[in-house]
């Protein structure tokens, strides 16, 4: 096991760190409100050789809104992080100090600034974080539910069985879930929360810190009727409710639990149930109407 300690202020020689190199700034931007930007952040984005960022389109507006200029402002996203990576902790190296920003909140969160990092801290080069905006746990502090424990999961894979490897081991969580999601998918990924939780609260925070800033608060069929009637607009932060203990005692009984929602009903069908009343039962079991087991065998189909 090797163990590795880091300071900003460390000397050149000290914890493997490359003579002369210059360090990494994970630097967080408004996620919204351009208000939230930091004394810290402006400096920091002012003072860096160079800036690497998701969107150079959108960090360019930021830039100069606040009068900074880079001496070089660098691509770096998800589809050229593999060529990108290595060449900007090449700069690094050679003793230029790197900011790294997202489109907006804090980087490394959901997006490849994570492997940038791992990247750098391998090669012995200082990451510093300048914290800011984020808009899960601004979410999370203003939704009501609990906030001592909570699990942030971030998006949702596409594909069902991937959704369904990521949502089982948090059923029995206890603490708070948090989820990202885009307008067009959110109606389609609530259905697939109360398929696995059941219909417990949840908060839908969307335009966080701008101008139509909005919390839906609601059982999880609730606000999916609402925006059934109000499509959804703008990214979204779901909040999620954990497992009560109410749902916990329940669970040690819940033989059903690792099951899909066709096995859950075939299983009353090898019974000799017939299935109406087998649909029935798997709703009374999973604590959701007849209704939501109907519409997804009928998606299946």
């Amino acid at each position: 096991m090797t163990i590795s300690c880091q300071s900003s202020f460390q000397n050149s020689k000290d914890g493997g760190r490359p003579e002369g190199s210059g360090s990494l700034y994970l630097v967080a931007t408004p996620i919204g409100n351009l208000e939230d930007m930091t004394y810290r952040a402006v400096r920091t984005l002012q003072e860096c050789d160079i800036i690497a960022a998701e969107d150079t389109r959108n960090t360019r507006k930021l830039l100069s809104h606040f009068e900074i200029t880079p001496s070089m402002l660098f691509s770096y996203h998800e589809h050229n992080k593999a060529a990108s990576g290595p060449e900007l902790i090449r700069y690094i190296i050679e003793g230029k100090n790197l900011a790294l920003v997202s489109d907006a909140g804090l980087p490394a969160i959901s997006d490849p600034g994570s492997d940038l990092v791992a990247l750098a801290i391998s090669h012995g080069i200082p990451v510093i974080p300048v914290p800011g905006a984020n808009a899960a746990l601004s979410a999370l502090i203003a939704s009501g539910l609990p906030t001592t424990t909570f699990t942030f999961a971030g998006f949702l894979p596409r594909e069902r069985k991937d959704i369904r490897a990521v949502l089982s081991p948090l059923r029995s969580a206890q603490g708070t879930l948090l989820f990202y999601e885009s307008p067009h998918r959110v109606l389609k990924t609530l259905e697939h929360l109360l398929e696995t939780f059941g219909n417990r609260r949840i908060v839908l925070a969307r335009e966080l810190t701008k101008r139509y800033e909005e919390f839906l608060r609601g059982t999880i069929e609730e606000c999916s009727a609402w925006l059934a009637d109000y499509p959804p607009l703008g990214e979204y932060v779901i909040v999620v409710e954990g497992e009560s203990k109410e749902e916990a005692a329940a669970a040690e009984s819940a033989w059903w639990r690792e099951l899909s929602i066709e096995e859950h009903v075939a299983h009353y069908e090898t019974n000799d149930i017939p299935r109406k009343e087998a649909m029935k039962k798997a709703a009374s079991d999973r604590g959701v109407a007849k209704r939501d087991i109907y519409n997804a065998l009928l998606e299946r189909e």
